[in-house]
């Protein structure tokens, strides 16, 4: 008998699904290690090998939840190209710090495509937490040379969709986000084959 070799197949709804599983504990994570919520608030969670930190405060989990249920869809359509988290000055909303995860759009597996009928990728799971893993990690050196934020601080999330996307009822029109005198750090990007996901952090350098 010969066993036939399989091929391990990712769908765009499942690799939407990653994407948005990562934008959740990236947001989180900096939402903890910036300091914006009280520590205790949030709940230590064993994903992709590391422990990570949620919010356990009800408005964080709703809003995030919402955010990231309409933007899997949007992405499964090939309709966003980046969110961003930007972290404000209460007192006078000036924006200190920007998070991008920029979303590119990749191929899958051309061959096994067109096999099934439909647009897959062919990379192994464990590979891509992997490189998940390597990001989050990341995320966290960053935040410790990232400027002291000694105000009180709020954060919003901005999706950077296409023009004829249907915005939900409690959504809003946001204008661009500008730092003024801003420094960028790239770090690593990680890719499902079908998405690739960079992230990038800008903050404003404190005089």
């Amino acid at each position: 008998m010969s066993q036939q070799q399989t091929k391990n197949s990712i769908t765009l709804r499942g690799s939407a699904q990653i994407i948005c599983e990562y934008l959740n504990f990236a947001i989180n994570s900096v939402l903890f290690q910036r300091g914006l919520y009280p520590p205790e608030t949030f709940k230590a969670q064993q994903q992709y090998g590391i422990t990570l930190l949620l919010s356990e405060d009800a408005l964080i989990k709703n809003f995030l939840k919402n955010l990231l249920t309409q933007s899997e869809e949007w992405i499964v359509n090939k309709k966003v190209s980046r969110l961003s988290l930007i972290i404000l000055n209460v007192a006078n909303k000036e924006v200190l710090e920007c998070w991008d995860f920029n979303v590119k759009y990749e191929e899958g597996d051309v061959e096994l495509s067109k096999e099934k009928k439909e647009t897959l990728g062919s990379k192994d799971l464990k590979k891509i937490q992997q490189e998940i893993r390597d990001v989050m990690l990341q995320v966290a050196a960053t935040i410790s040379y990232l400027p002291l934020l000694d105000c009180r601080c709020s954060f919003d999330v901005l999706v950077h969709a296409k023009p004829d996307c249907n915005i939900p009822d409690m959504w809003s029109e946001a204008e661009p986000v500008a730092i003024s005198n801003a420094q960028n750090v790239q770090l690593k990007s990680f890719s499902t084959s079908l998405h690739k996901m960079e992230t990038v952090v800008s903050y404003k350098l404190m005089d």
